[in-house]
Formats: C-alpha cells, sequence, structure tokens
C-alpha cells in the first residue's frame, strides 16, 4: 500500500505572506494525520521563506506518524537535525532565488559534501533519503553513500506538455525506480503531483511513498484539510 506524506510548506507560505500566526502548518498537520496521512513532511530552507524553526520544534512534538524534514546539506541545518531528530531527513538542492526546489540533488558533483552529511545523520538513527532526477547515474552515485532511501523528482512528469512527453517520464521514473530498489534503496516520489497526474506513479511497485504538498494545501483552501487529504488518499490506493 503505497504511503502518503502531507507536507505543510504552503500552509507555512500563506500564514508568512502576512507575517501573522495563521493559517498553522501543525495544525495542517495534525488535520492530515487524523484524515489518514502516514507522514508529515517541511522544508526548513535557509531564508526560512515559509516553515520556521518554531514550527519545526512542535512539529516534532506533535506529529504521531513520521516526521520528514527536507533541507540542504549544509553544517548548519546538519546541526539543527540533530538536534530536533527527525525520523528522517531528506537532502534537497536549494538556490536562494527559486520559488520552489527546481530539480534533484547532483549527487555526482556534491558526492564530497554529502559523503560528509550522511554519516553523522544515519549515526543518530535519522534515516537518510536523496532528492534525486530520474538518472540512473544518479542513483548509481548515491547508492556509494550509504543513503537509505532516495526520492525520485517528479517534476518533468508533472510538467509534460502532451500525453507522449508525460509517457516518457513516467517511464523514466519507472526504470529508475527499479533500479534504486535492485540497489536496497527504499524509494518514495514527490514534486508537482496533483489529484489529476498521482495515480500512475502510485501504481509504480517500486515506490513506497508519495511526498505531496502544494495540490493538497490548494484543494484544502476550497474543501477542508482533511476531505483533501482523504481524497488524495483514496485516490492513491
Amino acid at each position: 500500500m503505497v504511503k502518503l506524506g502531507v507536507n505543510v510548506d504552503h500552509v507555512a507560505t500563506v500564514r508568512q505572506a502576512r507575517k501573522t500566526d495563521e493559517p498553522d502548518p501543525v495544525v495542517a498537520a495534525i488535520m492530515s494525520e487524523l484524515a489518514g496521512a502516514d507522514g508529515i513532511v517541511a522544508h526548513l530552507r535557509g531564508d526560512r521563506r515559509h516553515i520556521q524553526d518554531r514550527d519545526l520544534l512542535l512539529l516534532r512534538e506533535v506529529v504521531r506518524t513520521h516526521l520528514n524534514l527536507e533541507m540542504a546539506a549544509s553544517e548548519a541545518m546538519v546541526k539543527i537535525a540533530l538536534d530536533l531528530k527527525p525520523d528522517m531527513v531528506t537532502l534537497v538542492p536549494e538556490e536562494p532565488n527559486e520559488v520552489t526546489t527546481e530539480g534533484g540533488l547532483n549527487v555526482l558533483q556534491s558526492y564530497q559534501t554529502l559523503s560528509e552529511t550522511i554519516p553523522p545523520l544515519r549515526d543518530e538513527g535519522i534515516v537518510v533519503s536523496l532528492f534525486v532526477d530520474p538518472d540512473v547515474n544518479q542513483i548509481k552515485a548515491a547508492a556509494k553513500l550509504r543513503a537509505d532511501y532516495v526520492e525520485i523528482h517528479t517534476g518533468l512528469y508533472a510538467e509534460a506538455k502532451d500525453a507522449s512527453e508525460e509517457l516518457a517520464e513516467l517511464e523514466k521514473i519507472q526504470d529508475v525506480a527499479a533500479v534504486a530498489a535492485k540497489l536496497g534503496f527504499g524509494v518514495s516520489a514527490g514534486h508537482g503531483l496533483t489529484y489529476q497526474n498521482v495515480r500512475p506513479i502510485a501504481e509504480i511497485k517500486e515506490v513506497e511513498e508519495l511526498n505531496i504538498g502544494h495540490t493538497i494545501v490548494s484543494r484544502a483552501i476550497m474543501a477542508g484539510m482533511e476531505q483533501a487529504v482523504r481524497e488524495m488518499i483514496s485516490l492513491i490506493r
């Protein structure tokens, strides 16, 4: 059964637009769990544009399923993770001027940094995932780093302009998921997935979990958080 990790970043985005105290991503996380979510995802960015340190501390206290902290592979973020001890850390690329994460980690290029970042996290019992593009060479490089999971970036699939392009990107994801599983990784996927395009990804047998945020929060504005999460769970299962 495919699991659902709900990313609550965009609840915080709405809050930070007015620099106020609502809506609260912590409340959104609680409601997501009540609706059946298997985990909560939050990205603490260096610029703190949405999730704040306060949010993480409270999420660690209240999340009863699985807390996945997305973060850059920086010394400052590693220190935060070691203090917080989330269940999982997902290492992602991060650029100051991007609207959202624009692609997967270049594991080959960042190999030395990642080789220094991963061991202290795993030594503390934190599961480590790498957010990567559907590229076999990146997966093979990741295998040498002793990460536990890879999360396959589904952005190009989600942005496909027509059915043939979508199918080509889907096949890349399927192939990479199979390679990753053979190399011993747990496999998750996410980025740009919506109620309209999620099912083919959920049907990939190696994919254990989907991490989805923006489309659920968008739906929640209209229908409520619990209803939005339940609808997504119904689709992927």
